[in-house]
């Protein structure tokens, strides 16, 4: 996907200016939201004993102490390259679904670009059931990678896609998923909803990052919030549920004061200072 020009990587995380000449001033919505824990632990131990024991060298190295922890170190690394491997893949898929969009708006277009790029890491599939849930649902895109800000709260983001679906405004967002045993698309996160009810809460949309020229949001009033799951095998649409809406916003809205005290923590100085002994009398 188009990388925001407004976006910068801080030792406070992703953050957003108002302009790209404008100091970054705001924390991104994914932000916030990686203020939850995420409790990953038995995933990561998981990882890196499935990558020892499939290590193809095992046999061989069982008797070299060196050698051994040269594994142990590859199998420590194991949850990364996977994180890392899968961030690539997502970035490529949704590189795709972003040129499809602009190709339907008659906009300058990297479609076959993108495609080959799957197709290059065997992920050509993705592309063909994104196709075909587009046909199905008859996406009608209005702003595909559009940022958007909120001032009253203190953040900013950039949507995957507004479009219309069957005459509704939808505000989108695609995660890319692996398959299960049975061969349906992984589950989402629940977190989407949060995702997507901060884009939906947004004030304003960036007209022109270079000029720092916003507009008042205009897609805000009752959308359609929709996780799209992108999988090899199915892509799976889900509405968020319009009845929890609110609590999921609360929500949002207390990481938002976490990350703050987060960064004024940070900010204030070191935590822990050293003493030295008494002076001996």
């Amino acid at each position: 996907m188009t990388a925001p020009l407004l976006a910068h990587a801080t030792e406070y995380g992703r953050m957003y200016a108002r302009s790209t000449s404008a100091q970054f001033s705001v924390p991104s919505i994914t932000t916030v939201i990686g203020q939850q824990p995420h409790g990953l632990d038995g995933w990561f131990g998981y990882m890196g004993a499935n990558s020892l024991a499939a290590d193809p060298q095992l046999p061989a190295i069982l008797g070299s102490p060196a050698k051994i922890r040269q594994a142990v170190s590859r199998a420590a690394k194991a949850a990364e390259t996977h994180r890392d491997d899968a961030a690539k893949r997502g970035d490529r898929v949704h590189n795709y679904c972003e040129q499809v969009a602009l190709r339907a708006l008659g906009r300058p277009h990297r479609m076959q670009e993108t495609r080959e790029a799957l197709a290059a890491n065997g992920e050509e599939a993705f592309a063909a059931r994104f196709d075909e849930w587009w046909e199905l649902f008859q996406v009608e895109p209005i702003a595909p990678e559009i940022t958007v800000w909120n001032a009253t709260v203190g953040y900013a983001g950039t949507l995957d896609l507004v479009a219309k679906i069957n005459g509704r405004t939808c505000l989108i967002d695609y995660k890319t998923k692996g398959t299960t045993r049975d061969g349906t698309v992984k589950p989402l996160d629940d977190k989407v909803v949060m995702q997507l009810v901060a884009g939906m809460k947004a004030e304003e949309s960036l007209v022109d990052p270079v000029a720092g020229e916003w507009e008042p949001w205009q897609h805000g009033e009752s959308p359609i919030l929709l996780a799209v799951a992108i999988g090899e095998t199915e892509v799976r649409p889900q509405r968020a549920n319009p009845e929890i809406l609110k609590h999921h916003w609360w929500k949002f809205c207390a990481l938002r004061r976490v990350w703050e005290m987060s960064a004024d923590t940070r900010a204030a100085g070191p935590a822990l200072l050293p003493i030295a002994p008494p002076v001996a009398r």
